[in-house]
């Protein structure tokens, strides 16, 4: 027979009862900890008041002087709030002497002014001048709160309940509690225990509901403000994704036409019998500054691919490719037809290219957007150029439609090829609900015998 040992870690505060503690216990001391660190640490701290921020429905239209005044109107409330409890004290003292009236009032003034520089430190001055105020008034042992201290302190904790955090309200009005039930107990008075108490609670209540709702409109602000941010960050990130798409197209387009023009003009001498000398440097600088360029071309437009990028084996898609493309896309259910007008003729790759591909994102468009939608699309060969226009009749069923998060992108692509090539594009709602593309390519005329 064996015994194991087993040892017991050690709690981790070091404490003997750390494992016995109750949720109870914890939620004392997380309470007594937001105590101390609400109304003790630092009580004192030098935190003067802001100026307000003129973002309301009146201050905003502010000018000049009074706008610049208008930023001190809660120093301005409090200031008055002060000369009030100064007046209130005053007047608690009866008719006393002098020295004694005046004390009475900046014992009530002066809790009220220092809420502007340390608010914490407000609170427990009020506090102190509450037995104070009922030693000079008389009434030690009538009211646990002199008629000047109540105007005052009221005023101090709607003051520090708005400069400090939500949390610290309960705080305040739980010592404010405390003290008002020791200071009945010797006289078993209750006074104006009850209706203190309930000022002092619906004074707090409104602060914290304040702050709730401002706290609220900041949060719903920032949401908004880093949406907007996302949004904007989401398009430039979209155009720019594009505009590599398009710069990687566009060097393999470019790329393999210089490479053609290098190949040929290195191999046009051996094709002529005895060229002469003039002929052979001719053909010699066309390859030279053929390469030249070829290896500018990769160097500037190289950066634009990623590291596992590899240029196509295939060559290209171009308006050739279209029956194919739309064949793939009935396939997938939806109805198109494709008409052409004028005489067909080759364009420039980067022109066959792009157009494919704005055929190809507004089918996909229609596919996504409009299922079930029959489309046509009108390719015209005209003397300037070339024209397109994909339009789609409205959706049969469009309460079957599921909101797309990617709406838009595909629009700033079809744009951004537009632009490259200095063409022109309108996209947009048709009058029987449907939508449209339509799209102008220039090309440049080329003379004949060239």
């Amino acid at each position: 027979m064996s015994e194991t040992t087993r040892r017991v870690p050690s709690p981790p505060d070091g404490g003997v009862g750390a494992y016995k503690r109750s949720p109870e216990y914890r939620v004392a001391a997380d309470a007594l900890r937001g105590l101390r660190q609400d109304l003790f640490k630092d009580a004192f701290a030098y935190r003067p008041m802001r100026p307000m921020r003129l973002n309301g429905v009146f201050t905003r239209r502010l000018k000049g002087r009074p706008r610049e005044y208008a930023t001190y109107a809660p120093h301005a409330v409090v200031a008055v709030a002060g000369l009030i409890a100064f007046a209130v004290g005053w007047n608690s003292g009866g008719y006393g002497p002098f020295p004694l009236l005046l004390a009475g009032g900046l014992l009530c003034a002066v809790p009220v002014l220092v809420t502007l520089v340390r608010p914490v430190g407000a609170f427990w001055l009020s506090m102190a001048s509450a037995p104070l105020g009922l030693a000079l008034s008389g009434g030690w042992f009538e009211w646990p709160w002199a008629g000047g201290t109540i105007f005052s302190h009221v005023v101090v904790l709607t003051v520090v309940a708005i400069r400090t955090r939500p949390r610290t309200a309960v705080w305040l009005w739980a010592l404010t509690a405390l003290y008002s039930f020791l200071a009945t107990v010797p006289t078993s008075e209750t006074g104006v225990l009850g209706p203190v108490l309930l000022v002092a609670a619906l004074s707090l209540l409104t602060v914290t509901v304040w702050h709730i709702r401002r706290d609220a409109k900041e949060a719903k602000e920032e949401v908004t403000a880093q949406r907007t941010v996302t949004e904007h960050e989401r398009s430039k990130r979209t155009l720019l994704e594009e505009r590599t798409t398009i710069a990687r197209e566009l060097h393999d387009v470019v790329a393999h036409h210089m490479s053609v023009v290098a190949i040929q003009a290195e191999a046009a001498p051996y094709r002529v019998e005895n060229p002469p000398p003039e002929l052979e440097r001719a053909f010699v600088t066309i390859r030279e500054n053929a390469v030249a360029a070829l290896t500018e071309l990769r160097r500037v437009l190289g950066v634009v691919r990623a590291e596992d990028y590899e240029a196509p084996d295939a060559p290209q898609p171009t308006l050739g490719d279209l029956d194919r493309l739309l064949a793939n896309v009935r396939d997938t259910g939806l109805d198109v037809e494709k008409t052409v007008t004028g005489a067909v003729r080759e364009l420039p790759q980067g022109v066959e290219l792009s157009a494919y591909r704005i055929v190809q994102e507004a089918l996909s468009n229609t596919l996504r957007h409009a299922p079930g939608a029959p489309a046509r699309v009108e390719v015209g060969y005209v003397l300037g150029g070339l024209g397109l226009r994909i339009v789609n009749d409205p959706p049969p069923h469009p309460s079957l439609i599921k909101p797309s998060p990617g709406a838009g992108h595909g629009i700033t692509g079809m744009r951004e090829r537009v632009t490259m090539l200095s063409g022109e594009m309108t996209a947009g709602t048709t009058d029987d609900g449907g939508y449209e593309v339509a799209v102008f390519l220039p090309v440049a005329r080329v003379n004949e015998g060239e």
